[in-house]
């Protein structure tokens, strides 16, 4: 199993969060015609990256969660 250092969970809760906040803000924007966000998408995608796969923050932080109360 890995164990991951408090930075790293720190890290990763604030990019959880951030990603969340602009999530938010994408829906509250969508039925205007002009908002603060902007979706970027490449126009010319990095063929190397096409077989990522996004991870799902809220089910790693449950599990770091569960596993850290096993131990």
């Amino acid at each position: 199993s890995e164990i991951f250092t408090p930075a790293h969970e720190e890290n990763v809760r604030f990019i959880y969060e951030a990603w969340q906040c602009v999530e938010r803000d994408l829906r509250s924007q969508m039925g205007s015609e002009r908002g603060l966000v902007e979706e970027y998408v490449e126009k010319m995608p990095n063929p190397s990256l096409k077989a990522f796969k996004p991870v799902d923050l809220g089910d790693l932080k449950r599990r770091n969660t569960q596993d850290a109360k096993k131990s």
